[in-house]
């Protein structure tokens, strides 16, 4: 009998289905590239993102010996996929144990910016709390930019907020005191996005506006959370990890408030990798690379 010996995680959101896999190997068991597909509906990319994965790998059916699922998508799945089980996994295990494996941390607050977005405080040992989350992600940033923008695609929009200026759309603290209102604190912070909008305003400025205050507004709940939870830092995953602006919003955050923003390698696909391990942690799996 062939050996069965890789374990596929499949995370079907509100607009793409990521798939990953781990291959075991005499040593360990080995991260197999992740990969995302976009379809109008969840069975169509469930199916998709399947297919393309396997046929890319050249995974045979019989190399796997189970199908991890998780995503808001995943109640769709509710039998074997091509005869191979399926396990669902919640959502906020698989998000922080990815968050932990990509970062390398034993305990952290992973911050995972879908559409929405969702907070867990994860600790080694599959300690995973759900903090909650916000309804502000990257079905927010799709929304605004088609009414203010008529812009659909979030490519685009941040390719065209590259040349924006918030100095034409936010209220910063330098305009609206000459004195520091904390040691330490910039004048540069932002006291209201969009408190300050221009009638030169032009549509770049409103693009990186929007991003602005979706990260700004996202970072300042991930650092509540981390306060509350006595940890500095921070780990980012989700799909919105690919916007450029991303990493300087947050690297903003991380030097006013004294945090560690983390956005590691493969972060948009955190949680799926992390779908994937909960069958190391059930002791299908038994070693990691």
């Amino acid at each position: 009998m062939k050996n069965k010996d890789i374990i596929i995680g499949i995370d079907i959101g509100g607009s793409t289905t990521k798939i990953v896999g781990f291959k075991h190997t005499p040593d360990c068991w080995q991260l197999i590239e992740p990969m995302f597909v976009r379809a109008t509906d969840p069975v169509t990319s469930i199916y998709g993102a399947f297919g393309k994965f396997t046929n890319h790998n050249d995974i045979e059916l019989d190399d796997i010996a189970e199908i991890r699922v998780t995503g808001v998508g995943s109640t769709y799945i509710d039998k074997p996929l091509y005869g191979i089980p399926c396990v669902h996994v919640q959502e906020f295990r698989s998000t922080g144990l990815g968050g932990l494996y990509l970062s390398g941390l034993k305990s952290a607050i992973v911050v995972s910016m879908g559409t929405g977005t969702a907070l867990i405080y994860a600790r080694e040992g599959d300690d995973m709390e759900y903090l909650g989350g916000t309804g502000i992600g990257g079905g927010t940033l799709n929304g605004l930019s088609r009414l203010l923008l008529g812009m659909d695609s979030v490519k685009h929009v941040s390719n065209l907020a590259k040349d924006g200026d918030l100095n034409k759309i936010d209220l910063r603290i330098k305009d609206i005191t000459k004195k520091d209102i904390l040691p330490g604190l910039p004048d540069y912070m932002t006291a209201a996005n969009f408190g300050k909008i221009s009638d030169l305003a032009n549509k770049p400025d409103i693009a990186l506006g929007i991003i602005n205050m979706i990260f700004e507004t996202i970072g300042m709940l991930a650092i509540f959370a981390a306060r509350s939870h006595n940890t500095t830092d921070i780990i980012l995953t989700g799909n919105m990890t690919n916007i450029p602006q991303c990493e300087s919003i947050f690297a903003n955050l991380s030097d006013m408030f004294k945090v560690n923003f983390l956005m590691p390698e493969n972060a948009q696909f955190g949680p799926v990798i992390g779908a994937a391990l909960t069958a190391i942690k059930n002791g299908i799996m038994t070693d990691e690379c």
